[in-house]
């Protein structure tokens, strides 16, 4: 993961030119949270979605590995940025919703069990989890050094349900990310 953590840091500013301001989910995740509810943003990189959620009155908690992801982060307003690992989960809560845009997606397959029953542990009762994760199989490292783990959807339910989610609706796309590459994912909605 630290390999990962480098990327970010040095290729920060160069995220946010190919970053989604509004990606696919968003609006919707929003529409699904209780008023000022607290929210995790998992991974939340440059801050652009942890800007919205805010800008919709929520308090927001931004999480990222990468120092430099969490200094763009904090300079959104409303946004209370934080440097921390998926192993630090545990110390977010309570929260009334997640965010996780394609962070977990770098989370060796292992420890993805144990991050979501963490996550889950935050949750208030029917909490929304919105999960972005890029579909296939296997494990790679991208051009850039970037580490990733490719899920099918029946995967990402079956975890999900042992964590003690609830999955709902999906959406597929593909998309286009910083190393150039185009994949397939998705974006499942769930709830604790």
């Amino acid at each position: 993961m630290s390999d990962t953590i480098e990327v970010y840091d040095r290729m920060a500013l160069d995220y946010v030119t190919v970053a989604e301001d509004r990606p696919i989910g968003l609006d919707e995740f929003i529409g699904t949270l209780t008023p000022k509810s607290r929210v995790l943003d998992l991974g939340c990189g440059p801050g652009m979605h942890a800007a919205h959620i805010a800008a919709a009155g929520h308090d927001v908690l931004a999480v990222d590995g990468s120092a430099e992801m969490v200094a763009l982060a904090a300079a959104h307003p409303g946004v209370t940025a934080q440097q921390a690992t998926f192993d630090q989960i545990a110390s977010f809560g309570p929260v009334d919703g997640v965010w996780a845009s394609f962070s977990l997606l770098h989370a060796p397959r292992t420890e993805m069990p144990g991050h979501l029953a963490a996550l889950h542990g935050l949750c208030s009762t029917g909490a929304p989890l919105w999960l972005g994760m890029k579909l296939g199989q296997g494990e790679k490292t991208d051009r850039l050094g970037r580490f990733y783990v490719y899920y099918t959807e029946a995967e990402l339910r079956d975890l999900l349900s042992g964590a003690g989610f609830t999955a709902g609706a999906s959406t597929h796309g593909r998309g286009k990310g910083l190393a150039g590459d185009i994949d397939n994912f998705i974006v499942l909605a769930a709830h604790a």
